[in-house]
């Protein structure tokens, strides 16, 4: 799934070529991608509209409107988000199809071969019921910031693995399975340390780890992994996956180390791939 600079990394392509544009037309096909309303509302609702801006929140893209709704879109397992040229041969699955204004004639295209993610247009106003998973996100980590402070409040008390915690969308939103991964790597923790656990000195190693790896994925545009669809809104690849130290490298020498070969576990029905050695 998509993650917080794979998202990062669409918005600011969305940033860059869609605000400011209107939309003149809307198709939608596979109703599966609308089922949070219906694809009559999302047609009504963005015909018309002029896209303001392009905001993120965790993993969800979020364009506010001059209608003074907004437009959520939310990648999940296998979304895409693609600017083409009017006429091009659209991909399989290409499930909401946005006809741009202003030359050259372009269209924004919602593709999705396994339909687990969503278009939706809501009003912001009435969040708590239209989106309530969107209101109950937790700290983004670069949207908002995030201090150590803030970090260890987080942790303080909670008698929960630390691994599921940081995929806990409520407690930090944006972190998926890689970069949890790569940041308890980076940061020196194990996976299944108690949260509460941690010392002053640990927390400020996870918060540092947490905001560094964020930080360079997004400039790195994203992690492109062989077993998923993420490419950015003109088709392209990132590239952070190539600096990976322990996701996906399961019985791979450790390149921090060099003296132990990494591990891969089940977690609450997801793999966690450590370091034996540094994260002891």
């Amino acid at each position: 799934m998509p993650e917080l600079p794979e998202v990062e990394t669409v918005r600011r392509g969305v940033q860059a070529q869609v605000v400011g544009r209107r939309i003149t037309a809307v198709e939608v096909g596979r109703e599966r991608t609308v089922r949070r309303t219906s694809r009559q509302a999302l047609i009504d609702g963005l015909t018309g509209a002029t896209i303001l801006a392009a905001n993120r929140r965790g993993k969800y893209l979020l364009c506010p409107l001059d209608t003074g709704d907004e437009l959520m879109v939310h990648l999940r397992m296998s979304g895409r988000l693609l600017v083409a040229a009017a006429g091009t041969p659209r991909p399989a699955h290409t499930h909401v199809v946005m006809h741009l204004s202003g030359s050259p004639r372009q269209e924004l295209w919602f593709v999705d071969p396994r339909t687990f993610g969503e278009v939706v247009v809501f009003d912001p106003a009435n969040v708590d019921v239209e989106l309530p998973e969107l209101a109950r996100l937790g700290v983004d980590p670069i949207a908002d910031g995030l201090t150590r402070t803030q970090l260890a409040t987080l942790l303080a008390g909670r008698r929960r693995l630390l691994k599921p915690l940081l995929l806990d969308q409520h407690v930090v939103a944006g972190v998926g399975n890689i970069y949890a991964d790569e940041s308890l790597h980076r940061a020196r923790l194990r996976h299944d340390r108690l949260a509460d656990s941690l010392t002053s000195r640990e927390v400020g190693r996870l918060r540092d780890a947490v905001v560094s790896v964020l930080t360079e994925a997004v400039e790195a545009g994203g992690s492109t992994l062989t077993d998923t669809q993420y490419v950015d809104i003109e088709g392209g690849q990132g590239w952070f996956q190539v600096h990976h130290r322990v996701y996906d490298r399961a019985g791979q020498r450790c390149i921090t180390c060099g003296k132990a070969d990494i591990q891969r576990v089940m977690m609450g029905g997801r793999s966690t791939c450590f370091c034996p050695r540094c994260q002891h």
